[in-house]
């Protein structure tokens, strides 16, 4: 089985400062069902090629099974060490993944720069039908130039027909990271088989590496029912996980826009930099060593949490793809020292889906979220954090919606923030947490935050949910 990857992009050599492999060295790395190499066939300023060569072990991987497991033909003969499948994207994450990652110290100027990119893969299965007709249509809308042939199944007895086998090349002028990632997600779609367990952790990976270009696909259904072997469960919770991003993902100059437009509103009141005093007053008072920050946005409470030593552990989770790319410039991630770097952690997730990136934290802060989401999407955040994360401090914010008075430039009737689905009363809000803690074995407290009006309260309220 074998991978070629080649640009013309001069000084092509660079290529080899992308994959982290030097064009000059036979490498070979050891993988649970084989070996991978990788070697250059060609390497010149002009023209650069990088092959990746896979050598599959059957038999071996028959003899570490399990005892008492049945060791079938099938296990032994196979088109497993000569065809792209499963084991080529694990190759690609193990051999290359530093490169999938978008990580390069030596040319980081190249790691985000299209570049002419031609992959050549011998052979690939399509499977399940489809054909030649399933090539173009889940590669095409990414931006690649497609030629397969296919392969008969013997060449000197045609009569037998057609084989689903497909020499493919693919060319584009695109980052080599997405064509890592695209390759790594659609090969063994093709294949429409794996040669491991697909569990929560596959799903996981799947909306992952499908950031930024699977919710816009439009074969995004089948790419996720083959990818995760068509276990109904994960297929559908996994739709629903796109669908909510695709709901979500709003141009982003729109949504700064209506962020600014709040920000505006409560500029005079420096609301926005009282909340995350208060709260990062409330998060120190706990004594949390490990702090989520759940909606983290565009991470103006993680570079405050940063600042603070008493926060070993630090992860800012976002629906929102573009406010976690925000978040990174915000932090100056790629800056930080090696120590600060490892503190802290932005992850792609929603919270209304049970997650076990989020158990076992001392602490969460939830600012201005929870007004963000539809009743019965809020129930299921209720779960999430209260029920399954458990964090021992839940520090939440929400707007008082009987404040709103108080802004002239703010139409009667109207929320603060177009996205903004409920307000709650003081008593709404108060009633909510009492009923929250009640059902999950916390104890809360109600503060105010910002300027108190004798009647009208302050303009936001928050919560602090504590338990045992």
């Amino acid at each position: 089985m074998l991978l070629t990857i080649t640009t013309t992009q001069s000084p092509a050599t660079d290529l080899g400062y992308l994959l982290h492999k030097h064009p000059d060295r036979f490498q070979t790395f050891n993988l649970s069902f084989g070996q991978a190499h990788v070697f250059y066939p060609d390497a010149s300023i002009e023209r650069c090629t990088a092959c990746l060569m896979l050598d599959v072990d059957p038999v071996g991987m028959v003899r570490r099974k399990k005892h008492g497991q049945p060791a079938l033909l099938a296990h032994y003969v196979n088109d497993r060490p000569y065809v792209a499948s499963s084991f080529l994207s694990v190759a690609i994450s193990q051999v290359f993944g530093t490169a999938m990652g978008g990580r390069c110290k030596d040319r980081p100027e190249l790691v985000n720069s299209p570049i002419p990119l031609t992959a050549q893969i011998d052979s690939l299965p399509v499977r399940g039908g489809g054909g030649e007709d399933l090539l173009h249509r889940l590669f095409e809308p990414l931006g690649y130039r497609v030629e397969a042939t296919r392969h008969p199944l013997d060449p000197l007895f045609p009569e037998g027909g057609e084989s689903p086998y497909f020499s493919v090349r693919l060319a584009a002028s695109k980052p080599l990271s997405e064509l890592l990632t695209h390759l790594y997600v659609l090969i063994p779609v093709f294949d429409n088989e794996k040669h491991y367990f697909v569990g929560e952790d596959e799903m996981e990976k799947l909306l992952v590496k499908g950031t930024g270009w699977l919710t816009a696909h439009p074969e995004k259904d089948q790419i996720s029912r083959r990818y995760l072997k068509h276990r109904s469960s994960l297929y559908r919770q996994a739709l629903a996980r796109l669908a909510e991003v695709e709901e979500t993902a709003v141009d982003a100059d729109d949504e700064a826009s209506r962020d600014k437009a709040e920000n505006i509103l409560e500029q005079p009141l420096s609301l926005n930099e009282q909340r995350h005093g208060v709260v990062l007053a409330a998060l120190r008072a706990s004594g949390a060593r490990s702090v989520l920050d759940l909606g983290c946005g565009e991470g103006k409470l993680l570079r405050q949490l940063l600042d603070e030593r008493q926060f070993e552990r630090i992860v800012g989770m976002d629906v929102s793809v573009q406010a976690l790319q925000r978040a990174v410039q915000r932090l100056g991630y790629d800056r930080l020292p090696p120590k600060q770097r490892e503190r802290i952690e932005l992850i792609h997730g929603s919270l209304i889906y049970r997650d076990k990136r989020l158990a076992g934290f001392d602490a969460a802060a939830v600012v201005e979220v929870i007004e963000h989401l539809d009743p019965p999407r809020l129930a299921a955040l209720e779960r999430v954090l209260f029920e399954y994360s458990r964090p021992k401090t839940v520090v939440l914010t929400t707007p008082n919606r009987e404040y709103n008075v108080m802004w002239e430039t703010l139409p009667a009737g109207q929320f603060r923030h177009p996205d903004h689905r409920f307000e709650w009363t003081r008593q709404e809000f108060h009633a909510w947490g009492l009923k929250i803690a009640e059902q999950h074995g916390y104890k809360v407290r109600f503060l105010p935050i910002g300027p108190l009006d004798e009647k009208l309260g302050a303009p936001t309220q928050m919560g602090v949910f504590e338990r045992d």
